[in-house]
This record gives structure tokens, sequence and C-alpha cells, in this order.
């Protein structure tokens, strides 16, 4: 990756993250909605930079890609979608995704995804998408099931968030399946 992949459809531009970025990060890792099914949560702007700081890193180090989700038109943040903890060795990668709550139930997802996976296929020589889903979040599980990804089964009781076990189910897309 020597320039940062832009990607677009008629409706959606997907783009680097921009320092003016920062505040729609923070509402989106801060909102109650956004964070209840998601690892990561902050309650600062300034706790939130280690975000922004974070989305850089995986491009610097070669370790993924996170794209800032955006109206193509007038630029409006939508939300944030990508790849972390990227496996040269085994040609794998963990893909993430989260939108602000005004833009739910319009179908970004549904537009965006398929052009990260490409991405993720084609140009980053991905094998192998993996998803780790709260097993109580339906709605992202369903809209996993609906582009293609499988569910290959469930880490029961695997992490401890706000003072409970919680289970995880792991989704996977890939490249090509030998039958």
């Amino acid at each position: 990756m020597d320039k940062f992949p832009e990607l677009r459809t008629e409706r959606l531009s997907l783009r680097q993250f921009q320092p003016e970025d920062l505040q729609n990060v923070f509402y989106g890792l801060s909102h109650p909605e956004v964070i209840r099914y998601y690892g990561v949560h902050f309650d600062t702007l300034e706790a939130t930079q280690e975000q922004m700081d974070w989305f850089g890193d995986l491009e610097t180090n070669r370790t993924g890609v996170w794209w800032a989700i955006c109206s193509a038109e007038e630029g409006t943040f939508f939300g944030a979608a990508g790849f972390n903890d990227w496996s040269h060795e085994h040609r794998k990668a963990e893909v993430g995704l989260w939108l602000l709550p005004e833009h739910w139930g319009k179908g970004i997802m549904t537009e965006a995804m398929p052009l990260i996976c490409d991405y993720a296929f084609d140009k980053m020589g991905l094998h192998r998408i993996e998803g780790f889903v709260e097993t109580e979040n339906f709605p992202c599980k369903k809209a996993l099931a609906k582009l293609g990804f499988l569910l290959e089964g469930t880490m029961v009781d695997c992490e401890v968030k706000n003072g409970r076990f919680i289970s995880l189910d792991i989704y996977a897309k890939f490249a090509s399946r030998i039958s």
C-alpha cells in the first residue's frame, strides 16, 4: 500500500482519516448505542486521539487499513470500517465496522462492505476475513450473513465486558472456497 486506497461508490466515499474527523470518531465511539457491542469506547476527545493514531499506525506498520465512511457528495461522516490484525503469513485479517446511529438502516454497510472485502482479497492478498461478533449483536450477525460471511462457531464466555462474561461468534469470508 504505497498510497492510501480511497474507495468510492456513487453514494459513498471511503477515505483516510483526517484530523478533523476526531469529533465524529469521538461521537461514535462514546455513543451508548454504537459501543453497546463494540470493543472500544472513549470518554474524552483526548482519549479518542489514541484511536486516530491507531488508524494511522495500521497503515504505517502494514497491520491493517481502516476507512472513514462518508457521503460522496457532501463528505458527511457516517462511520468507519476496515481491517486490523493483518497476518501476512496466514493471509487473513479481522474486519471491524461501526456507523453513527443516525445513519443506521440506510444500506451504508451493505454498500461499503463489498468494497472493502474486494480490496482485501484483490489488493491485500487476503484469503480469509474474520469477524468476531458479540453473540447478542443480532443486527451485525444478520448483516454479515447477508454479505456471505459464514458462521464458524462461538467462543463461549471468552471475554469480560462491563463486569460480565460475553461470548463471541466467529464469522469468516473467503477469497475462494475449495469444496
